[in-house]
C-alpha cells in the first residue's frame, strides 16, 4: 500500500484478516497529538474482535465527533455497522475513508465484500481484480485473494463462480500467510469443493481445523463446511 498523503498525518499499515466479516487489526503512526485518537480506534478494534459492539461504537464515535474525516476510525465504525448488518452505513463510511485517502485497500475491499454480499456480484468482482492489480503489501494481498476466491468459490450466482481460479488465489493467499491462517485454508477448501474435489475440500477443512488457537464459531463453521463437503455438495455463501 502506498504511504497516505502528507496532511492525512498518518501513516497507515493494515494488517491481516479473515474472510468475509472479518475484523482487520489496525497499526498506525501518529504524531503526538493524534495518539489519544489512534488509541480509541485502537481499543475499539479490540473491542469488536472480542464482540463488545457497543464500546467499540462509543470510541469511535467519540474520536469523529472530534474529527469526522479521521479515516481510521471511518473504517472500524464501517466494520461495526457491517457486523450489525446495517450495510448502508457501512458503505458510506467505506466511501469516506477512500475520498480521505484512495489508498486505504482494506476500506476497498470491506466494501466489495458488503457488495457481494448485498448481490452487486459485478461490482464487487470489478473491485477485487482492481485490488489485486494495485499489488498491495504481501498481507494485505493475502486477503484480497483470499476473499476473491471465497466469491469465486461460493457465489450465489454461477455465473460468477470459478473453481479454478479460485483454487489458485486461496493457494497463493495460503502460502503468503505460510499456512498459518485457518480462514484462508478453509477458503481453498471451499475452492476445491467448487471444482468438484470433495477429497481436497476435506483434506484442507481439517488442516483449517487443526490451526492452533482457532476460535469455536471459526470450528463450528469449519466442521459444518465438512459436513457439506461428506455430501458432496460445495458452499453456497
Amino acid at each position: 500500500m502506498k504511504p497516505l498523503k502528507a496532511f492525512a498525518l498518518c501513516i497507515a499499515i493494515l494488517a491481516a484478516a479473515t474472510v468475509v466479516g472479518a475484523s482487520v487489526p489496525i497499526i498506525v503512526a501518529t504524531p503526538g497529538h493524534m495518539r489519544a485518537a489512534m488509541k480509541l480506534v485502537t481499543d475499539a478494534q479490540h473491542q469488536l474482535e472480542k464482540g463488545d459492539v457497543a464500546g467499540a461504537k462509543q470510541n469511535v464515535d467519540a474520536v469523529l465527533q472530534r474529527d469526522p474525516t479521521f479515516w481510521p476510525a471511518l473504517y472500524v465504525r464501517a466494520q461495526i455497522y457491517s457486523h450489525q448488518g446495517k450495510y448502508d452505513l457501512a458503505l458510506k463510511d467505506c466511501n469516506e475513508a477512500l475520498r480521505q485517502d484512495r489508498n486505504v485497500v482494506e476500506a476497498a475491499l470491506m466494501r466489495a465484500n458488503i457488495n457481494a454480499r448485498l448481490g452487486k456480484y459485478a461490482e464487487a468482482l470489478k473491485e477485487y481484480n482492481y485490488l489485486v492489480s494495485l499489488h498491495p503489501r504481501k498481507v494485505t494481498l493475502a486477503r484480497v485473494l483470499s476473499d476473491r476466491a471465497w466469491f469465486y468459490a461460493t457465489c450465489l450466482n454461477g455465473s460468477f463462480r470459478n473453481g479454478q481460479q479460485a483454487v489458485k488465489d486461496a493457494k497463493v493467499a495460503c502460502s503468503i500467510m505460510v499456512w498459518q491462517d485457518e480462514n484462508m485454508i478453509d477458503t481453498l477448501a471451499a475452492a476445491y469443493a467448487e471444482t468438484g474435489d470433495f477429497n481436497s475440500a476435506m483434506q484442507y477443512a481439517a488442516q483449517a481445523l487443526a490451526v492452533k488457537g482457532i476460535s469455536p464459531d471459526s470450528a463450528k463453521a469449519f466442521q459444518q463446511h465438512m459436513a457439506l463437503f461428506r455430501q458432496n455438495k460445495p458452499i453456497r455463501s
